[in-house]
């Protein structure tokens, strides 16, 4: 016990759970986008103008008119039965067939990271991530403990070939991927990689951790299979989900498709971090998903951010300096680009900023040997003429900072 100069009892410190946190760039872009007349490309956001409004609340009235007692009341850890039996018919319907009893509802995919990270990680161990990864992902890896190795990465995604040294070398407990449209570069891992994941999964005894929050939005077709699919690693996969990018994130739900042993796992840790994700909220996107088309509503979104992402990819070669490099995504939400050699993306964010544009810059994705000319675009939130305008004010920042005015 330790006494302070008056004889107080002093708190013992808290325990540092933030070491090795990321920049607080992406929290300044943020903070950045909420200010008035502000076009951001930041935000990782659904387009709020595309949430079916109207629907959410018909559901909310139907179930709190026929049900309040049970939607308002404590509820089961696993999650609503019937939106679980709502989301293995989905997946069945991708062609996974899934059990409403292998699945667990969380309060977004996020807390399904935290729950993984929590049971299946204890300090020191081992996990693997693309390089750069969710940024959200780091955290809840590096709050656990863990050892985090970065596994190199192209245009396609991660490379295997490096991969398999990697486990060799670092023998990890789990390896973490977001293999659709990318978060923060957008890339989209191809089929056969996909398999020799599973190969190499199955023969090395590693969990994967496969993150798939945007596998929905594709703009021309149908996403590659879920690793998942393959039943040579299907009891060494974790498949993660979530509703906030194709109904709404302030719902809060997502879900984890696990083997039963791990399931149970985050079913006990998850009654003892929340008890239950919202029993009201679970019971309308039950309703919701009984009586709306949720297919045809994501045929216009994903038509709408197609347009969108299509009106920033013709405008980056006239807003970013000359020699810049892009992707352009198959689907998702997110432009990954790189500048020239002498750019630093963070440095330049002030002078964006002044002229009323904010993206978020790239470095704090990576987890080593970070990228500092890299920057990652957001296109879901602003109609095409916005991001024409904010790609005018990109160009007027960068030509300001190449040709800086001459005072004589």
């Amino acid at each position: 016990m330790t006494r302070g100069p008056e004889g107080a009892v002093v708190p013992p410190p808290a325990v540092p759970a933030g070491r090795g946190a990321v920049s607080s760039v992406i929290r300044e872009s943020l903070a950045y986008s909420a200010r008035e007349n502000m076009v951001s490309f930041a935000g990782g956001l659904p387009a709020p103008e595309l949430f079916d409004a109207d629907g959410i609340r018909a559901s909310y009235d139907r179930v709190l008119s026929r049900a309040a007692g049970r939607v308002l009341q404590y509820s089961t850890t696993d999650g609503d039965p019937d939106l679980r039996t709502a989301l293995a018919e989905r997946l069945t319907g991708r062609g996974l067939p899934a059990e409403p009893g292998s699945l667990l509802v969380t309060s977004g995919a996020q807390q399904a990271l935290w729950l993984l990270a929590g049971t299946l990680l204890e300090p020191g161990d081992v996990v693997i991530v693309e390089n750069p990864t969710y940024l959200a992902a780091l955290q809840c890896f590096q709050h656990a403990g863990a050892k985090v190795v970065a596994a190199p990465t192209d245009r396609h995604g991660i490379v295997v070939e490096a991969l398999d040294d990697l486990v060799t070398r670092h023998q990890p407990k789990l390896l973490y991927l977001v293999p659709n449209f990318q978060n923060p570069t957008g890339h989209t891992l191809p089929v056969g990689r996909r398999q020799e994941l599973a190969r190499l999964a199955a023969t090395r005894g590693f969990w994967i951790v496969e993150d798939d929050p945007y596998g929905e939005l594709s703009f021309h077709r149908s996403a590659p299979d879920w690793i998942r699919m393959d039943p040579v690693a299907a009891d060494r996969v974790l498949l993660v989900g979530s509703l906030s990018k194709v109904i709404a994130p302030g719902l809060r739900l997502g879900w984890l498709l696990a083997p039963e042993p791990v399931r149970d796992l985050c079913v006990r840790a998850k009654q003892a971090l929340d008890l239950h994700t919202s029993a009201v909220d679970q019971a309308a996107v039950a309703d919701y998903l009984a009586n709306n088309d949720l297919d045809a509503h994501l045929k216009r979104v994903r038509a709408e951010y197609l347009r969108r992402c299509t009106s920033l990819l013709a405008g980056l070669p006239d807003a970013l300096p000359a020699g810049s490099t892009w992707n352009v995504p198959e689907g998702g939400m997110f432009v990954w680009a790189r500048l020239p050699a002498g750019h630093d993306a963070v440095a330049l964010l002030p002078h964006t900023v002044e002229q009323g544009v904010v993206y978020v810059p790239g470095a704090p994705f990576f987890a080593t040997d970070a990228d500092p000319r890299t920057m990652r675009l957001s296109f879901t939130t602003h109609e095409p003429d916005v991001i024409t305008e904010g790609l005018a004010r990109m160009a007027r920042a960068f030509d300001q900072i190449q040709q800086p005015e001459v005072n004589e």
